[in-house]
């Protein structure tokens, strides 16, 4: 009884830590520079900070970066064309946990600033 106990409480334990996570919720910008712009300004950007590029793919307007740093956060860059403006969603993670888009705003607003100089 008490092992079959055991056993039961042992799976439910697994169980919770198999939880997915929450889905990732970016922080969402749209400015009216081309996205290749995007895509340069954010890899110095990122790079200044002390983020390593990981991949970056300026035909899918995609770039992802890690922190070099502990505690090892790692950010998704999305840029997709509207025809008038580039959309830019930052997503930031810790492990496999997806963060608050709070965390990468002061990135967005230092994006947004380099932008604005570079036009």
């Amino acid at each position: 009884m008490r092992a079959g106990l055991m056993a039961a409480g042992l799976a439910l334990w697994l169980a919770g830590c198999a939880t997915t996570p929450p889905p990732a919720i970016p922080a969402v910008r749209e400015l009216p520079v081309p996205p290749r712009t995007v895509l340069v300004e954010s890899l110095d950007l990122l790079m200044a900070r002390g983020y390593v590029i990981r991949h970056a793919d300026a035909a899918l307007g995609r770039l992802e970066a890690v922190i070099a740093r502990w505690p090892g956060y790692r950010v998704k860059l999305e840029v997709q064309d509207s025809g008038t403006a580039s959309r830019i969603a930052m997503t930031a993670y810790r492990g496999n946990r997806p963060l608050p888009p709070s965390l990468v705003e002061p990135l967005l607003t230092e994006l947004n600033s380099r932008l604005e100089m570079a036009r």
